[in-house]
């Protein structure tokens, strides 16, 4: 038998050479890792920003605003006691007048939410309300999507919310579209 000894390098190794690929493979790391984890970051980031509502763009009651192809503007905004709600609560119901500019509906307003939001940056999305419905010739986003609106068609689009009693004098009116975010339109109320 013979002993292998572990002191012996291979023929033609250098050490140096292996402590200088060592220290730049350390240093590419330390400059590659956070590079993708930013890239990575960045991308859900802006996903992030294209799903979400958060830049109110303010509109005065009785403005026509251009918005996701159409211009958007608000046509009432009512509420009271009314089918069978709980105690402390109001039935609210949103109206829009909406005429289509561009009738590709399903691209532009994909992802349409009417909401209601208030001074303390709460949101309420739409509601069934027993015994209480929409008026007629009032359509929901889905609705409103897939009627067959031409262009210069004026369509009337409306929801049905429950709010508690402490937020209707400060709710607002507010409308998002996919083909529009991070940005939304949030509305006066209209004058007493």
């Amino acid at each position: 038998m013979t002993a292998v000894s572990t002191d012996i390098e291979p023929t033609g190794y250098d050490r140096q050479a292996e402590k200088k690929w060592r220290r730049r493979s350390l240093v590419a790391l330390a400059i590659l890792l956070p590079l993708t984890l930013a890239e990575i970051g960045y991308d859900s980031v802006r996903e992030w920003l294209h799903g979400e509502d958060l830049i109110a763009m303010d509109v005065d009651f009785g403005q026509s605003v251009p918005f996701g192809g159409s211009d958007w503007r608000l046509a009432d905004l009512r509420g009271g006691k009314a089918g069978r709600l709980p105690e402390h609560a109001f039935a609210v119901i949103a109206t829009f007048s909406v005429t289509v500019r561009d009738p590709d509906l399903q691209k532009q307003w994909l992802g349409c939410k009417v909401m209601l939001t208030d001074v303390a940056g709460r949101r309420w999305l739409p509601d069934f309300i027993s015994g209480v419905s929409l008026p007629d010739g009032v359509m929901n986003c889905t609705s409103a999507i897939f009627s067959g609106a031409k262009k210069g068609d004026v369509i009337t689009v409306g929801e049905t919310f429950i709010v508690p009693e402490d937020a209707v004098k400060t709710i607002r009116p507010a409308v998002g579209l996919g083909s529009e975010r991070p940005w939304y339109l949030r509305f006066q109320r209209p004058p007493k």
